[in-house]
Order: structure tokens, then C-alpha cells, then sequence
């Protein structure tokens, strides 16, 4: 499976969250968008969750 977390870029961000300085961290499980973070640490530990759910799935 892949997770991967990234910072979402002003092009896909409204104005006013850009001139608000709001980042957002998106979460994407195989290249479908399954969370949005406020901060990268709560998006690093969801990602980490979904990573141990499916190494959990995949050894039964």
C-alpha cells in the first residue's frame, strides 16, 4: 500500500486560506485523498495508523 502525506500548495487552496497563512497537510492512500491535517505531525500519525492497519490486514 501506498501512504503518503504532502503539503497542499496555494494553487489548491482557496484565497482566503492562503491569505489567512493556513497550511493543510493531505493524507492519500494509493493516490485517493483520505485525510486533511492542520498540522504535519497529525498527518504523519494518521498516515502511520493506516500503514499499521494494513501491515495488520495483510499478515492474516
Amino acid at each position: 500500500m501506498t501512504v503518503k502525506v504532502t503539503e497542499r500548495d496555494e494553487a489548491h487552496m482557496s484565497h482566503e486560506g492562503v491569505a489567512a497563512g493556513i497550511q493543510i497537510w493531505d493524507v492519500y492512500q494509493q493516490d485517493l485523498l483520505v485525510g486533511m491535517f492542520h498540522n504535519e505531525t497529525d498527518a504523519q500519525s494518521y498516515k502511520n495508523e493506516l500503514e499499521t492497519l494494513e501491515s495488520q490486514r495483510a499478515s492474516n
